[in-house]
């Protein structure tokens, strides 16, 4: 459950475990920096009205890590308690969008680290899609098949290659923007993304040796 006060059950609950509306990120939120100001001096509504309009972003960013629907929700839970404890860090000079992805990409590798073992023993689902409405559909089969088999390729990775593959490779983002969002040094994104890469053509090519 989402808590922002001990024992206080919060409507914002009911935003964090629905899945968003299909579509792009939702234009700027009006007044934004009013809504962040009101927010950082504990006004709960208005964190309520930030965590709605970035609700999609932090629940696409989730579903890069989670391997289930429940496991999916718990995760954006987490990453908006996260940025609720850590509003009073933000400051304006940088739009908040840029600091509240480098809270969330740090809480999804916080995330993987700390589940790493009981992830080893678990079939991973795909956390946010509904069955077909044919299940014999060979379009949902590929598709299917191919998060299952990137799926079993990054579970070959350690946390933090894996979120440095999603976000270079799976978001598509630039080395210099990676860093920025892991806090890591833009040298060390490139060498491990290599090796990252080497291993997993490594794990693809003994997958199809075994079929």
């Amino acid at each position: 459950m989402f808590y922002l006060e001990p024992h206080r059950r919060h409507p914002v609950v009911e935003v964090m475990t629905s899945s968003p509306d299909p579509g792009p990120v939702s234009e700027a939120l009006p007044d934004e920096a009013a809504w962040i100001d009101r927010a950082q001096r504990g006004d709960e509504d208005a964190f309520v009205t930030l965590a709605e309009h970035y609700h999609g972003r932090l629940w696409a960013t989730a579903s890069r890590y989670a391997r289930s629907r429940p496991e999916l929700e718990d995760l954006v839970q987490d990453l908006t308690i996260k940025i609720w404890r850590g509003l009073g860090s933000y400051r304006s000079d940088a739009p908040f969008e840029h600091w509240l992805m480098r809270v969330a990409v740090r809480g999804c590798y916080d995330f993987l680290r700390k589940h790493r073992r009981r992830r080893e023993t678990e079939v991973a689902e795909h956390p946010d899609r509904p069955d077909p409405a044919d299940p014999t559909d060979s379009r949902f089969a590929e598709r299917r098949d191919a998060w299952e088999l990137c799926e079993q390729l990054l579970a070959e990775l350690d946390p933090k290659d894996r979120v440095l593959i999603t976000l270079l490779d799976l978001e598509e983002r630039g080395v210099r923007e990676t860093a920025k969002l892991t806090g890591w040094s833009e040298s060390n994104v490139k060498v491990r993304a290599h090796r990252a890469r080497k291993k997993m053509r490594i794990a693809f090519e003994e997958l199809n040796l075994e079929r």
